[in-house]
């Protein structure tokens, strides 16, 4: 299932105000901001980031759900094996949620793929 997926932008303060208005009458709102994106969705879970990018051309942003904290770890091992770089290991991220536990990786043609656990598993 997917957790959620980001878009990259070179707008970013044109983009949060666009989604912010037409996520509105789905009972979306803009649930964490910083200075490179911001995360929206609803009761407080986010479904869709807006991420600033630069000229390296990054795509799409995918997180992918995961059962358990193991299969993250071996998420990201098997996309190591095979052609992917690193974008993060796997490593609990409390900046996000107490138990958020994700890996980061960059697929062979430069798209953000990722997979996330946020139980104490």
């Amino acid at each position: 299932m997917i957790d959620y997926i980001g878009i990259p932008t070179r707008q970013l303060e044109l983009m949060k105000a666009f989604y912010e208005t037409a996520l509105a009458p789905l009972g979306y709102e803009k649930v964490f901001e910083h200075e490179q994106g911001a995360g929206f969705g609803q009761d407080g879970e986010i479904a869709l980031w807006i991420v600033a990018t630069g000229s390296d051309g990054r795509g799409v942003n995918i997180a992918l759900q995961s059962q358990d904290r193991v299969g993250v770890v071996r998420f990201y091992n098997a996309a190591m094996a095979n052609g992917a770089s690193s974008n993060g290991g796997p490593a609990l991220r409390p900046e996000f949620h107490p138990d958020f536990f994700a890996a980061f990786v960059i697929d062979p043609d430069g798209n953000n793929l990722s997979a996330i656990c946020r139980t104490h598993e």
